[in-house]
């Protein structure tokens, strides 16, 4: 299965960082946020990646481009001609593609614009800006088991975000914006999906919270899989030093894979 991440989105609210790079390249211990995301799901055993990128989106491409020459240990001999020594490198067994979805796309035009990369299988989908320790494998056991067509990773959070009523099975009977006064569960990302989810969506105007995730709903084919560990999304500069503070700590709890 392959991991699909939205990641072409401007970044308005940490603009400090992402008016140079785009808001998945910014860097939690030295390493885009992108690279954190990854590292989870290819923890998992899921090593092929699809990134929905637009704005800058050439700084995601140049980052995997150079990616190799960035984590090893290298030699450029001048004397003889140029020469290039790698004496120790460090590369991870990714297979990534890099797909320019358009600069204003909404998130679900992005998501129908990747569907010819998928190869019309179930797919992961996630944010390019939170960091978790969601039990991959288990969230895709639940979703096999229920077949409907969408599963999305459902945490109390606060309401900042689109607000779910669930039901004892796990069915999402309502996904709408959030009120004052919600205490509902949230969505978080981590997602999966079957193909035939990305039909829900019409064109480059759709945002994937709205009419896809509704239209899923009121369809009785969203479930969610329930979270209690850790989740942070990264909005803003102060997120993002929590963030630093965590991984610097040596104890962040979104890693959970091994050096």
């Amino acid at each position: 299965m392959k991991v699909v991440i939205l990641a072409g989105g401007f970044g308005t609210r940490i603009s400090e960082e992402s008016q140079f790079k785009p808001k998945p390249m910014v860097e939690i211990g030295g390493k885009p946020i992108l690279w954190h995301i990854m590292k989870l799901y290819s923890s998992y055993g899921f090593h092929e990646f699809v990134i929905c990128a637009g704005y800058k989106q050439q700084v995601i491409k140049e980052y995997f481009a150079n990616y190799f020459l960035h984590a090893s240990d290298i030699t450029f001999d001048f004397s003889k001609g140029n020469d290039m020594v790698v004496h120790h490198h460090s590369a991870e067994p990714w297979k990534v593609t890099v797909v320019d979805t358009g600069l204003n796309t909404m998130t679900g035009g992005r998501i129908k614009r990747i569907r010819p990369y998928i190869d019309n299988e179930p797919f992961f989908l996630t944010y390019g800006d939170g960091v978790s320790n969601v039990d991959i494998a288990r969230e895709l056991e639940f979703h096999r088991k229920h077949g409907r067509l969408v599963t999305m990773s459902a945490y109390n959070a606060g309401q900042r975000f689109g607000v779910l009523d669930i039901a004892a099975d796990g069915e999402i009977t309502d996904f709408r914006e959030k009120t004052q006064g919600d205490g509902n569960m949230v969505n978080i990302g981590f997602m999966i999906c079957q193909p035939e989810f990305i039909d829900l969506i019409r064109d480059d105007t759709v945002v994937l919270e709205k009419e896809p995730m509704e239209q899923a709903a009121a369809q009785k084919q969203l479930m969610a899989f329930k979270h209690s560990g850790f989740w942070q999304c990264m909005d803003t500069v102060r997120e993002k030093e929590q963030l630093e503070k965590m991984w610097e700590s040596g104890k962040a709890p979104w890693k959970v894979w091994e050096d």
